[in-house]
This record gives structure tokens, C-alpha cells and sequence, in this order.
């Protein structure tokens, strides 16, 4: 038999939106910060510009805070950035991720590994 080991998928809602803000929506922000572009991001996850606009309102609307500014074009075009909420987002969600990740594991360890054996 290969060796089991915990996956999970972790997201926030609140009392009325369901998916505010986890996984996908912290890939989105860090595809954000690392084009600089909203289309290219999405295209790097494949996702649509559509879904993926739609995902940034939902998050910005229910945790009324802006997490990206949108900057229009001319001859150069133009860009997606992050605010500085949205770089607190990432990094905060990350450190979260790796808490909830390593109680996962621990918890692996202690209930489950030794049924395994």
C-alpha cells in the first residue's frame, strides 16, 4: 500500500458569502503580484479574466478592503497590482495555511499513522 498522508482545502466564509477568501483566491493574489496583470494571471491558473475578476470582487467586497488596484492603459497598457492589504493577505493566509497544515499532520501522526502499520 502507498503511504496515505493529509490533504485538505481550507477556505474562510462569513455569515452571508460562502468561499470569501482560500486557496484559490491567495493563488490569484501571488499570480497577481508576480505579472502584474489580471489576464495573465488568470491564464497561469486557467482560469477565465472573468471568474477570476469576479473571485477579486467577491474577496474585496466581503473583507471590505481592497487587495488589488487596476491601472489603466495607454500606449504601454496597463496593469493589476497589489495593495498593501493584498500583500498582507498572502502573507498572512500563507503563515495560516502552514499552522493549519502542520496541526493536520500532527493529528495524522497521533490518530491515524498507527493504523497504517
Amino acid at each position: 500500500m502507498e503511504k496515505l498522508k493529509p490533504r485538505l482545502k481550507l477556505w474562510f466564509d462569513n455569515d452571508s458569502v460562502s468561499g470569501v477568501f482560500g486557496d484559490g483566491k491567495w493563488r490569484l493574489l501571488k499570480a497577481i503580484e508576480e505579472t502584474q496583470s489580471l489576464s495573465a494571471a488568470s491564464r497561469s491558473l486557467r482560469i477565465s479574466y472573468r471568474k477570476a475578476w469576479g473571485d477579486l470582487k467577491k474577496a474585496q467586497d466581503a473583507l471590505g478592503t481592497a487587495l488589488v488596484q487596476k491601472q489603466r492603459g495607454g500606449s504601454a497598457g496597463g496593469k493589476t497590482v497589489l495593495t498593501e492589504n493584498g500583500r498582507r493577505w498572502i502573507e498572512a493566509y500563507a503563515q495560516f495555511r502552514r499552522d493549519v497544515e502542520t496541526a493536520v499532520e500532527r493529528a495524522f501522526k497521533k490518530r491515524i499513522e498507527g493504523l497504517l502499520r
